[in-house]
C-alpha cells in the first residue's frame, strides 16, 4: 500500500525543477569544455586551424547555450511543461556530438 501511496503523493512540480537544474549543470559543463577546447587550440601559438577550431567550438557552445536557455525558461514558465520537441532534442544531441568531435580532433 505504501508504494501506491508514494505514487499518489508525488509532487509533479519537482521533476521540472530537477530537469531545469540538470540543464543548468549541462550548460556549465559545456562552458568548461568550450573554454578548455579554446585553451588547447591556442596553446603554443595561434594557427589557422586552431582559430577555426576555436570559432567552431564557440559557435557550438552558443547554439547549445541558446537551446538550454530556451528550455530552462519553458520549464520555469509553467508547472507542467511540454515535452522537449524532437527538433530541439536533435539539435542538443548534434551540438554535444560536434563538440566531442572537436575535442577529439584537438587532442589528437
Amino acid at each position: 500500500m505504501s508504494a501506491v501511496r508514494g505514487v499518489a503523493d508525488r509532487d509533479p512540480g519537482l521533476q521540472p525543477e530537477r530537469t531545469r537544474l540538470a540543464w543548468r549543470r549541462t550548460t556549465l559543463s559545456s562552458t568548461v569544455a568550450a573554454v578548455l577546447a579554446v585553451k588547447t587550440a591556442l596553446h603554443g601559438g595561434a594557427s589557422a586551424a586552431g582559430i577555426v577550431a576555436c570559432a567552431l567550438v564557440c559557435a557550438l557552445w552558443l547554439a547549445f547555450l541558446l537551446l538550454a536557455h530556451r528550455r530552462i525558461r519553458a520549464l520555469a514558465a509553467t508547472p507542467a511543461p511540454t515535452a522537449l520537441p524532437p527538433r530541439q532534442a536533435a539539435l542538443a544531441v548534434l551540438c554535444a556530438m560536434a563538440t566531442a568531435v572537436c575535442a577529439a580532433a584537438l587532442v589528437v
